[in-house]
C-alpha cells in the first residue's frame, strides 16, 4: 500500500514539474490555438529582425525589449574594445487585450522617444470566410529630441514628430517557412531638406525558416519607393537568427540599419549592406516576457 502511494506521489510530482517547465514556445502555441484553426502561427516573436511581425501577445503579458547595435568607424585606429560605437533601445510592450498591444521606448543614438499601437484583426473560429493569412495593423509615433539639422525647419513639437503606418500580412507557407509583407507609409519632417518629401512609401518583406524547436533563421528587407534626395540612403536589410530560451527570446543579426525605430531605419539608412566600416553592424535584441494573466500558467 505504501509503495502504491509513493509511486502515485512521484508520478504526480513529475506531471506537475512537467507542466511548470513549459517554455514560451508552448505558451505561444496555446495562444494561437485559441483563435481559428484556419490560420497557423507564423512568427513566434513579435519582431522578425528589425521590424515588427504580425504576432501579438495574449492579454496581460508584458514584454521588456532591449535592442543594441554595434559598429566600427572607417578609421585606421578604429578597433577599440568590441566596437567603436553602439546604440541601445529600451521598450515596454503590454497586451491590453488578446489582439491589441501598446508599446513605448527610447533610443540613445538618435534621441528618439516612440510609442506604438499594434492591432491584430481577429477571426471568428469556424467561419468559412476566414482569410488564409494573418492581418495586423501597426501605428507608430516618434519624437526626435536631437538638435535640428535643417535650420529652415521650425523648432516646434509637430516638426519633431513622425508617424509610421503599416499593414502587416503573414502566412505560414510550409511547416517551417513563414513569409510576411508590409506595405508602409511614413510621414516625417525633421532632418530633411526643403526639396525632400515629407511622405514616404515603402514595402517590406520578411521571412522565417525554422531549423529547430527553438531556433529560426530570419531575414527582412524594406524598399523605399521615394527615398530622401538630399543625401544618399540605402534600403535596410537584416539577416540573423532567433533563439527562444523559456521566457527569454534572443535575436542576433547583421544589418546595415543603425536606427531601430521604423520611420528612421526605413527612410534614413545611410549605409549599404557590405563588410566595409561602418556599413555593417551587429544587432542583438533580448526580450523578457512577464505573464500576469496567462491562462496556460494558471493551469
Amino acid at each position: 500500500m505504501k509503495i502504491r502511494i509513493t509511486v502515485t506521489i512521484i508520478m504526480a510530482l513529475v506531471l506537475v514539474n512537467k507542466s511548470f517547465s513549459q517554455d514560451l514556445l508552448d505558451i505561444l502555441e496555446f495562444e494561437t490555438s485559441q483563435e481559428t484553426q484556419f490560420i497557423p502561427a507564423t512568427f513566434n516573436m513579435t519582431r522578425i529582425a528589425i521590424g515588427h511581425s504580425t504576432e501579438v501577445r495574449s492579454k496581460g503579458i508584458l514584454e521588456v525589449f532591449v535592442a543594441n547595435r554595434f559598429w566600427n568607424l572607417p578609421l585606421e585606429r578604429s578597433q577599440s574594445f568590441i566596437a567603436d560605437r553602439m546604440s541601445s533601445r529600451l521598450a515596454l510592450e503590454y497586451a491590453i487585450s488578446d489582439n491589441l498591444t501598446f508599446g513605448a521606448g527610447s533610443t540613445t543614438f538618435d534621441g528618439l522617444f516612440d510609442a506604438h499601437l499594434k492591432y491584430r484583426i481577429p477571426t471568428k473560429s469556424g467561419s468559412s470566410n476566414v482569410l488564409p493569412f494573418r492581418v495586423t495593423l501597426f501605428q507608430n509615433f516618434s519624437y526626435n529630441s536631437s538638435p535640428i539639422a535643417n535650420q529652415g525647419i521650425a523648432d516646434d513639437f509637430s516638426d519633431r514628430t513622425a508617424f509610421t503606418s503599416q499593414i502587416l500580412l503573414s502566412k505560414k507557407v510550409s511547416k517551417d517557412f513563414s513569409l510576411q509583407i508590409a506595405p508602409t507609409y511614413v510621414n516625417k519632417k525633421l532632418g530633411l531638406q526643403d526639396n525632400d518629401s515629407t511622405n514616404f512609401f515603402a514595402f517590406g518583406v520578411g521571412g522565417r525558416y525554422k531549423i529547430g524547436s527553438h531556433l529560426s533563421i530570419v531575414s527582412e528587407y524594406y524598399h523605399t519607393f521615394n527615398p530622401v534626395e538630399s543625401f544618399n540612403t540605402y534600403n535596410p536589410f537584416a539577416i540573423g537568427a532567433n533563439w527562444e530560451l523559456g521566457d527569454i527570446m534572443l535575436q542576433f543579426m547583421l544589418t546595415n540599419a543603425v536606427n531601430m525605430v521604423e520611420d528612421t531605419f526605413i527612410t534614413q539608412t545611410r549605409n549599404n549592406f557590405n563588410f566595409r566600416n561602418p556599413n555593417l553592424n551587429f544587432g542583438f535584441n533580448a526580450t523578457y516576457v512577464f505573464h500576469f494573466k496567462n491562462k496556460l500558467k494558471e493551469k
